[in-house]
């Protein structure tokens, strides 16, 4: 059979088109498994943007002002990052948990620990241990790191589920400058509402002592609060930044320059 001249060339181009579209094809997979591979599959695990943007911090109705740290004036907390110090990193390696004092002191006298102050604060649908008005036995948690809904019941085996997460980290508060702390301040630190934020167990294990640096919510809603929360902590108790953690804190707070700083009363 012969071919045309013309039907042979026909013949080439559509072999070129052809060729074209699966080198085309090709391409878009590759970088689709390359930004899989990469960021993509921590963006794909992460929750849609629909938990919630915001933690409480004080009640009235059945908490007291915390004293013994310096009052957040209320404006925008990208100002307030800018008046932190920047700093390396001190010495961990004398890192000890007991210098900040009693964990979940009744900080505010108000005849309830500190955990149980948070859990109550934090949870809805909270229901209290027989004979108890401060033991909190269960209750529902919109989690704010996840973007999930967490049952918290107390026992052995269920009350990490729900776990009191430092906003700033003992252990890098410890190296930012709590080290020139008092005790006293330092136990209050440790237990102020400020710096505290019911969470999903998991989620706070993962974070350990990290700062904005190394570790931020999966829930994008949460993460302006969060970093706010963390620049009012650090101003209140004289805490310093890295350069990295700044960067970090600067690059969420440029998606809402309008955050203010979390100054209720406390």
């Amino acid at each position: 059979m012969s071919i045309t001249w013309s039907a042979y060339k026909r013949a080439r181009r559509r072999s070129r088109q052809a060729w074209a579209v699966l080198a085309l094809a090709a391409a878009t997979i590759v970088a689709g498994l390359s930004w899989f591979f990469t960021a993509g599959q921590f963006d794909a695990a992460q929750p849609a943007q629909s938990g919630p943007s915001e933690a409480p911090v004080f009640n009235p109705e059945w908490m007291k002002p915390v004293r013994g740290a310096a009052a957040v004036a209320p404006e925008k907390a990208a100002d307030a990052l800018e008046r932190l110090p920047v700093k390396g990193r001190a010495a961990k390696s004398d890192y000890d948990r007991a210098a900040f004092g009693q964990a979940w002191a009744d900080a505010d006298r108000n005849g309830c620990d500190t955990r149980n102050d948070i859990l109550r604060r934090d949870l809805t649908a909270v229901t209290f241990t027989e004979g108890s008005s401060c033991r909190v036995a269960s209750g529902m948690l919109n989690e704010p790191y996840t973007g999930r809904p967490v049952s918290f019941t107390r026992g052995q085996d269920t009350s990490s589920a729900v776990q009191i997460d430092h906003v700033v980290a003992l252990a890098d508060a410890w190296q930012k400058g709590a080290q020139q702390l008092t005790v006293q301040q330092r136990q209050t630190l440790a237990n102020d509402p400020l710096n505290l934020i019911a969470a999903d167990g998991p989620a706070n294990v993962k974070k350990g002592a990290g700062d904005a640096a190394t570790w931020l919510p999966a829930n994008k809603n949460f993460r302006c609060h969060y970093v706010a929360r963390q620049i009012s902590v650090k101003t209140a108790y004289h805490l310093w930044v890295t350069q990295a953690e700044k960067d970090a804190m600067k690059g969420v707070l440029s998606s809402c320059p309008g955050q203010q700083t979390i100054y209720s009363a406390r």
